[in-house]
């Protein structure tokens, strides 16, 4: 009887091994916190859900959900950011064409108000808050750290009292110039390559004075400053929809301000779709660790460009029709 009892301890053993690599190689626990309501405004409320990693390390990401301006419930999720032990604001805008981005960014200055006047309730340091998104998130990430700013001391409602203004960006293919979208004087203020997207911008961009004006306003380049937080940015420069030269020329502009931005360029990748995307999110992570919370990165970021190569992430294959039978 001894053999198959010294059998079966060695089996809870093994399994209870087994559990315990099973439970240290599964992910922490993430508590989602939904449909948060950071305002309210022309009969609507806009949202965000809260993500709190299980070990919080007190700095916060905010994630912009937004696709040509275009915001919605289905695109949420935590992107990762607290497996990396960030408490992750996931947010939704007001979407064109009913709101204009000049609307659009106006809430999401809102959005960053309404976090740092609960920052304490959420167990981040309200000083400590960075900023992501794609395309058009990344522009608006953009123009919170160009633009946000403090708020008004006399204002009623405590929250726009508060800064709209970040700590650090890390975000892919953004728009920063739509008075030189491909080309210089390639005007994209509502037509040209982004005629599509018209009403996004309102009935100013009819005129060239009007595009003219709010391709001023609602360009990123235009408003980089030497007080604006460090910035990371990740471009493919085979994107057919935001050229690479606008993240480019906007890293050539902040070394002209002598402030921080590191810039990696895809090649050959597109707008999204390349395999590597997740190591760069990793190596988004440990900027804002940097950033943040002072962690050093394993490798040194340069604050230059940086050429990588890229591989497309592959198609599933099309299934077959079958032949019909007669």
């Amino acid at each position: 009887m001894k053999q198959p009892i010294r059998f079966l301890s060695l089996l809870a053993i093994s399994l209870t091994l087994s559990w315990s690599t099973a439970q240290a190689e599964s992910p922490a626990p993430v508590e989602r916190i939904t449909d948060v309501i950071y305002t309210k405004h022309d009969g609507v409320a806009l949202t965000m859900d809260i993500f709190k990693p299980a070990k919080p390390n007190g700095a916060g990401v905010i994630k912009i959900i937004s696709g040509g301006w275009k915001s919605n419930h289905n695109g949420i999720n935590d992107g990762g950011w607290p497996q990396a032990g960030f408490t992750t604001f996931v947010v939704v805008h007001g979407t064109q064409p009913r709101f204009q981005v000049t609307e659009i960014v106006a809430d999401l200055h809102r959005a960053v108000r309404f976090i740092r006047a609960n920052a304490a309730k959420y167990g981040v340091d309200p000083n400590k808050l960075g900023v992501t998104g794609s395309s058009a998130g990344g522009h608006l990430s953009l123009m919170l750290a160009t633009r946000g700013g403090d708020g008004d001391p006399k204002a009623k409602d405590p929250v726009d009292r508060e800064s709209s203004a970040v700590n650090a960006v890390a975000c892919f293919y953004p728009p920063t110039d739509y008075l030189n979208w491909f080309e210089p004087g390639d005007n994209a203020v509502g037509i040209g390559r982004l005629a599509a997207y018209k009403a996004a911008f309102g009935l100013e961009s009819d005129t060239p004075e009007g595009r003219e004006k709010l391709g001023r306003e609602l360009s990123p380049i235009y408003w980089a400053h030497k007080g604006q937080p460090p910035i990371f940015i990740v471009h493919g420069n085979a994107d057919p929809q935001v050229s690479h030269t606008q993240s480019t020329r906007f890293h050539e502009k902040c070394q002209e301000l002598g402030v921080k931005c590191e810039l990696v360029i895809r090649d050959g990748a597109g707008h999204g779709g390349w395999q590597e995307m997740p190591q760069d999110t990793t190596r988004m992570a440990e900027w804002f660790n940097l950033q943040l919370l002072g962690q050093e990165p394993r490798a040194a970021f340069k604050l230059g460009i940086t050429t990588l190569p890229s591989t497309p992430v592959k198609k599933p294959a099309a299934t077959p029709t079958p032949a019909p039978t007669r």
